[in-house]
């Protein structure tokens, strides 16, 4: 029996803006090998971003992630985004990518600062080495340049969160 990919649930996840002390937002690139959604060699950067668990909040989901990938805690909260942004995957992706239970993410963005020093910041071997890394690299850049640096499918809730948080780009 085929499945209407379309009826499929959004994943709840969460996303975080990182703005260092000069209004520039933390990317980082993306592994070439983590999962079929993502394979295009020409946008793999991307900010923080991952599922929130069962039962959890999305701010300490967002404070979780932002660690499990990055290794960093050093930050304040600057802003939540005022609604949820969605993205459907790709068609040739659907009921593959996200373990095929999920037609896309809808997420809830956070701005935050970061009050650390960038030695804290290690994404190969991020929470203190516990999490298997995501990323091979990391950049601080102009929060309007985001949109042009991720995925296509991805690129509608960038804009929005370029929106929502202009005003702490420097």
């Amino acid at each position: 029996m085929a499945r209407d990919l379309a009826s499929m649930p959004y994943r709840p996840c969460v996303g975080v803006a990182l703005f260092n002390a000069e209004g520039k937002v933390f990317i980082a690139r993306r592994r070439p090998d983590k999962g079929p959604e993502y394979r295009d060699a020409i946008y793999e950067w991307q900010m923080p971003q991952g599922g929130i668990d069962p039962g959890e909040d999305p701010y300490p989901a967002a404070l979780r992630e932002l660690y499990e990938e990055t290794n960093i805690r050093s930050t304040k909260l600057l802003a939540e985004a005022p609604d949820w942004y969605n993205y459907d995957l790709p068609p040739e992706t659907m009921g593959r990518a996200l373990k095929g239970r999920y037609r896309g993410q809808t997420q809830k963005w956070f701005a935050l600062r970061f009050v650390g020093e960038e030695s804290e910041i290690n994404v190969r071997a991020p929470g203190e080495g516990q999490h298997k890394p995501e990323f091979i690299d990391w950049r601080w850049e102009p929060l309007e340049n985001l949109p042009g640096l991720i995925i296509p499918f991805k690129r509608g809730v960038y804009e929005s969160v370029v929106r929502a948080f202009a005003r702490f780009a420097g």
